[in-house]
């Protein structure tokens, strides 16, 4: 989708999963925007002026004209609605559908956020937690995701919707936090389909956990 708006503005960081989702709605949405790097180590995220825009100090943020969104699962909602209104792909207008996006995105706020997530935020930010606790719940998540996707090519469907955008970028990077995806084929055909849309953005890699170099 294109319109003559002035593009949208997007906070984010290269290495984070949860700003890469809203990175990859835009593209699949095909949305003009900018992106604008918030350095994480520096702490930017932490200044009075970015504190206006994010109050909890994470990215990413969206800024559209006078809207400004944070939180990543409010952006996806906020973009699928605005700008995928008439067609409504990404969001369904079917109550049914919409509640089952809706769990997904709860998923993506839970177990991906606590398993594969939290996994990679050791390998790669260096933060101080369990791995094994991390690699452990994201197993038991991908065992429920290869049952549920053997049977449907999208995790509501058959179409793609916003529960496949906020449930990619940290599955797709899951062997970075240590995690194998190997034992779930199904899962990793299903990322391959991801991969395969039209405007489709990828996560950048980062050698650690299992990419690392041999």
């Amino acid at each position: 989708m294109t319109n003559n708006r002035q593009p949208l503005q997007l906070y984010r960081h290269t290495l984070s999963g949860h700003a890469h989702r809203a990175q990859l709605a835009l593209g699949l949405l095909d949305l003009p925007h900018e992106l604008i790097e918030v350095d994480l180590g520096k702490g930017e995220q932490m200044t009075p002026e970015f504190l206006k825009i994010s109050p909890f100090g994470q990215v990413p943020v969206l800024v559209d004209g006078e809207t400004t969104v944070f939180d990543s699962n409010a952006i996806l909602v906020y973009l699928a609605t605005r700008y995928d209104d008439k067609e409504r792909r990404w969001l369904p207008r079917d109550p049914v559908a919409q509640a089952r996006v809706q769990a997904w995105l709860s998923v993506a706020a839970g177990q991906i956020a606590f398993g594969p997530a939290a996994a990679r935020l050791i390998n790669v930010f260096g933060v101080q937690r369990d791995p094994q606790e991390a690699i452990t719940r994201s197993h038991a998540l991908l065992k429920v995701m290869e049952q549920h996707l053997g049977a449907q090519g999208f995790l509501v469907g058959g179409s793609p919707t916003i529960a496949d955008i906020a449930g990619y970028s940290y599955l797709w990077a899951a062997p970075e936090g240590g995690v194998d995806l190997a034992p779930y084929p199904a899962v990793r055909a299903w990322l391959s389909r991801i991969e395969n849309l039209r405007g489709f953005v990828p996560f950048v890699q980062t050698p650690v956990g299992l990419r690392a170099a041999p």
